[in-house]
C-alpha cells in the first residue's frame, strides 16, 4: 500500500454501511478513534469522544426497525497519518412504526488518522444546506 492508497478508506466508510444495517455498535467503535469528534446533525455543537458518538447511532437504532446508509461521490486526500474525504450521505429505512422513510441526503467530510490499528475516524461533520432568507433546510437536494 502506498501513503495515497485511498482503498483502506474506502473500506472504513464502507465499515459504516455495515455496521448501521447490522445494528452493532461494537462494530461502529472500532471504526472511531477514542476521542473522536463528531459535528452531527442533533445538538450539541460537538460530541466529543467515540461514546458520545455511539450514543447518536444507539438513538438511530432507536427510531429505525431496519437502518439503511448510502454514501456517494467520495473523495480522498491521504497523506502518511492523516487523510480526510467527502462526499453526501443519506440514512434511510423503516422507522419503528413501520413507517418507510428515504432519508435525506446530507453533506458529510471525515477526517481520518492512522493508528497502530489501522486508519480510523478522528472526526466527522454533518451539514444541510440552507436556503436564504430564512434559514430553511434545503432536504430535497440529490447528489
Amino acid at each position: 500500500m502506498t501513503i495515497h492508497d485511498e482503498n483502506p478508506l474506502r473500506h472504513l466508510v464502507g465499515a459504516i454501511t455495515e455496521g448501521l444495517r447490522a445494528r452493532d455498535l461494537e462494530a461502529l467503535r472500532r471504526l472511531y478513534t477514542p476521542d473522536v469528534v463528531s459535528f452531527d446533525m442533533e445538538p450539541p455543537l460537538q460530541h466529543a469522544g467515540v461514546d458520545a458518538k455511539l450514543e447518536n447511532w444507539a438513538r438511530v437504532f432507536a427510531a429505525f426497525q431496519e437502518v439503511g446508509y448510502e454514501v456517494r461521490g467520495l473523495a480522498f486526500a491521504v497523506d502518511e497519518h492523516v487523510a480526510w474525504g467527502h462526499g453526501f450521505g443519506r440514512l434511510s429505512g423503516t422507522l419503528r412504526d413501520g413507517t418507510t422513510t428515504p432519508g435525506m441526503w446530507v453533506r458529510v467530510t471525515f477526517g481520518f488518522r492512522r493508528t497502530a490499528e489501522g486508519w480510523r475516524i478522528a472526526h466527522d461533520q454533518v451539514s444541510v444546506p440552507l436556503r436564504l432568507p430564512g434559514a430553511t433546510g434545503a432536504t430535497d437536494l440529490e447528489p
